[in-house]
């Protein structure tokens, strides 16, 4: 199907009418935002385990002496498709869109990503794949298991954390949690692509009859095995 074709000023009308609605769509999101900052804190009891660059490490050690910190789970883990060369091929692609941390750290909030996978792959696979994110190991102990207790055992996710000082150190709790969708706003190619004439090319999408369209995931590669 051809788009319709108008002039340069018609243009500019249909532009800043859908304005308008984009600048809702702007107050809708604040709004969220707002009460994602209003939710309730839950503390976290247990003691989790967990292998880094620098050797053993727990929940509190993973926040780098920040205030806050995010958690995200990703699936490089022995058994995922692509593995031992690669990981999870969606959490491959979420790991592709982790910049520089340092404006995150500024804010005083750490991101970590944390999995399964021995601390020696993990580095192999980020060093071939040129990723630079805190990048921890998940350990098994006596209190329980990470991914398992916040709900990213078998798909990956987003926690957020805080610590505050208690009566005997650091108390910390969950503040938020995000998956499936929600981890979208974390992939910058998806939205440059929403503001494109084509989108996603994905079968989901409501675009006009004709427009190029695929399955969603089965397009996705491991950037280094992209054509």
């Amino acid at each position: 199907m051809e788009p319709r074709i108008v002039s340069a000023q018609e243009w500019e009308t249909a532009l800043a009418d859908m304005l308008v609605e984009e600048k809702e769509f702007t107050r809708a999101r604040d709004a969220l935002a707002a009460r994602r900052r209003r939710m309730p804190w839950t503390p976290v009891e247990k003691t989790y385990r967990f292998e880094g660059p620098d050797g053993p490490a727990t929940l509190i050690d993973l926040f780098a002496g920040r205030r806050q910190l995010i958690v995200y789970r990703a699936f490089m883990d022995p058994g995922v498709g692509g593995w031992p060369d690669h990981g999870c091929v969606g959490c491959s692609l979420m790991a592709d869109h982790i910049g520089n941390l340092s404006h995150l750290n500024a804010r005083d909030t750490t991101l970590v990503y944390v999995s399964r996978g021995p601390q020696s792959d993990i580095a192999r696979i980020s060093a071939t794949m040129g990723w630079n994110i805190p990048w921890y190991t998940m350990i098994p102990g006596e209190d329980g298991m990470f991914d398992v207790d916040f709900g990213v055992d078998e798909w990956h996710g987003t926690n957020a954390f805080i610590r505050r000082p208690g009566p005997d150190g650091d108390e910390i709790f969950r503040t938020y949690f995000v998956n499936n969708r929600g981890d979208e706003a974390f992939v910058n190619t998806w939205n440059f692509l929403d503001i494109t004439a084509l989108g996603r090319q994905e079968t989901w999408e409501d675009s006009p009859p004709g427009y190029p369209q695929t399955a969603p995931y089965q397009w996705w590669r491991h950037h280094d095995l992209y054509p």
